[in-house]
């Protein structure tokens, strides 16, 4: 489903600063390393003992490919990969495929992105890619399997839970969030 709510459905509520739950430019316990990444937070991450990771590409190249990475390096810290079987492996799929078309998105569409926070809780992982562009994503209507290019969103759609936008008033650019269910 393609909404523009600030949160998903459901008991989770709204979250106030987006994936790592807090305000604004705030720095998850842990700190930033030089590459940007920034260590999983401490205690104050989200309830039910959810994990968060966050990337910065301030003055990186390759975006996608150091996207993909960082979020498989997640996963297996978070016990997703190596996958003990093919439906865990298809999801961890899943979420380096989300994560490479936001991605992509952004460099297409909205001049690149600026980060990308990965929150995981017992029940849902949750992907955001925060750009400056100004644009409105949404999948291609109707949707033209057999023609090049065009397909992110409609992946997108089709592989989650819930996405959506986000925007933040007299602020410049957007986050575009997508959650996935944990493996079983």
């Amino acid at each position: 489903m393609s909404t523009t709510r600030p949160y998903s459905p459901g008991d989770r509520g709204q979250e106030p600063g987006g994936a790592s739950g807090m305000p604004g430019d705030a720095v998850p316990a842990g700190g930033a390393s030089d590459s940007g990444v920034t260590a999983p937070a401490a205690p104050s991450g989200p309830p039910d003992g959810g994990r968060i990771r966050r990337l910065s590409f301030d003055g990186q190249s390759g975006v996608v490919p150091l996207a993909r990475d960082f979020t498989r390096q997640a996963l297996y810290e978070w016990g997703w990969l190596p996958a003990a079987s093919a439906d865990q492996r298809a999801a961890a799929e899943d979420v380096l495929l989300v994560v490479s078309e936001l991605v992509t998105n952004a460099c297409l569409h909205a001049e690149g992105p600026d980060h990308l926070a990965i929150t995981c809780d017992r029940k849902v992982i949750r992907l955001e890619v925060t750009d400056r562009g100004t644009g409105q994503p949404a999948p291609r209507t109707p949707h033209q399997a057999g023609r090049p290019g065009g397909h992110g969103m409609f992946i997108v759609q089709r592989l989650c839970l819930d996405w959506g936008v986000v925007r933040v008033p007299d602020v410049a650019g957007k986050t575009v969030w997508a959650e996935l269910g944990t493996p079983a």
